[in-house]
């Protein structure tokens, strides 16, 4: 029997944001080291090092069913590829307006951080608030957008890090997680877009990925470095390699959705065999999330692997899916969801609230309950502003 929507997809990136926003609140000094990020130099990983590629492996898995939705409503070529585009573009410049906040100087550009960084925030969710197609309101819903657009430019135009004597502006650095995000969407899109469902090309675009990351690693791309501020995520190989990785089993995913058996005797081995790999590679690269090494990787997509096969069987072959109700409003408006939770940042911070009393190092189960509380409370958040029609969509 033919199944439909596959609810695992929107659970497990549900449940990856969902521990982002968790990982991203906890007070470091405070709580258990295997919670937090390993040190760039140590070889190992805790949770967080593991949360963002897991983010990373379903934004892969999703593509194919993304193509598939587009061109059953008569989407082709140029609109798929426009839509490419647009959104990687989309995820850049937030990506680049985020991390600019934290080299924000306040006196040069005579805006207070947090109000600024709000600002730009409220221009985001102009911009790309999914507004309803077909309503009486479009003119106002287009000023909106203008706005958004206006607003982000004056920010854009305002802004000023360094010091007095040698001012600067923004930076692609980085680029951020959204930044990072859009480049692996990028690759792996327009590579589902020539390659479609062909497994063994998509298998050695994977592994071209990988081996970009190991020359990458071992500085013999060096004599690529004019370009690299601006490919650099590209010609570093790593988030490519992990988001391709999912793309790899989303595809085989859609071809095998309707024989589990099948479909678990492909995946089960792969995602065994690149924690294999992953302790393999160990040989040569330490596990580094920070680095961003094949070894970490390949661990970090065994464990997607496994993770999401177990959330498919319990969820969408078992029906077992009432407990995980709680992760769908993240997955389905991961954007909003990821976004929404700096503007109260900014707000607390702004006003001096106490609410984030938990965050301390003397006790840590406060801590990490308290953080807990947090990524719950952003969850139903972002799912109020969904029914209040604040829903972030690229």
């Amino acid at each position: 029997m033919k199944r439909n929507r596959i609810h695992s997809i929107d659970i497990m990136r549900g449940l990856t944001l969902f521990l982002m926003l968790f990982v991203n609140d906890l007070y470091i000094p405070g709580v258990p080291k295997w919670m937090v990020h390993t040190a760039a130099q140590e070889d190992g990983m805790g949770l967080a090092d593991w949360v963002f590629p897991g983010f990373l492996f379903m934004v892969g898995m999703s593509i194919p069913f993304a193509f598939m939705a587009r061109e059953k409503k008569g989407e082709h070529t140029r609109q798929l590829l426009q839509h490419i585009l647009i959104r990687t573009i989309s995820l850049l410049l937030i990506g680049v307006f985020m991390v600019n906040v934290g080299s924000y100087n306040a006196e040069l550009t005579g805006i207070h951080k947090y109000i600024w960084a709000i600002f730009v925030y409220i221009c985001f969710f102009l911009i790309w608030n999914n507004y309803p197609s077909t309503s009486s309101r479009t003119l106002i819903f287009k000023l909106l957008k203008f706005l958004g657009i206006i607003g982000l430019a004056i920010m854009a135009f305002l802004y000023r890090s360094g010091t007095a004597e040698n001012p600067g502006w923004m930076t692609t650095s980085w680029w951020g997680i959204l930044g990072l995000i859009g480049w692996g969407y990028l690759v792996s899109s327009l590579i589902y877009f020539w390659l479609r469902d062909n497994l063994l090309y998509i298998a050695l675009a994977w592994i071209f990925f990988v081996l970009i990351n190991m020359l990458s690693q071992n500085n013999l791309l060096d004599f690529l470095s004019p370009i690299k501020p601006i490919f650099g995520i590209i010609l570093e190989g790593n988030v490519p390699s992990i988001v391709l990785a999912g793309l790899f089993i989303g595809i085989t995913l859609k071809q095998y959705n309707s024989d589990f058996k099948t479909l678990f005797s492909i995946i089960l081995p792969i995602g065994i065999l690149c924690i294999i790999l992953g302790f393999v590679f160990r040989n040569w690269f330490i596990i580094s999330k920070i680095l961003g090494t094949p070894s970490w990787a390949m661990l970090c997509n065994g464990i997607s692997i496994l993770v999401f096969s177990l959330l498919y069987y319990l969820i969408d072959i078992k029906k077992w899916q009432r407990w995980s109700n709680v992760f769908i409003p993240a997955g389905q408006n991961s954007l909003t969801t990821y976004l929404a939770p700096n503007v109260l940042y900014y707000l607390i911070w702004y006003f001096g609230w106490n609410i984030l009393f938990y965050k301390q190092n003397d006790m840590a189960w406060l801590a990490v309950s308290g953080s807990l509380a947090w990524a719950f409370a952003m969850v139903g958040f972002a799912a109020l502003l969904a029914k209040l029609g604040i829903r972030l969509k690229l």
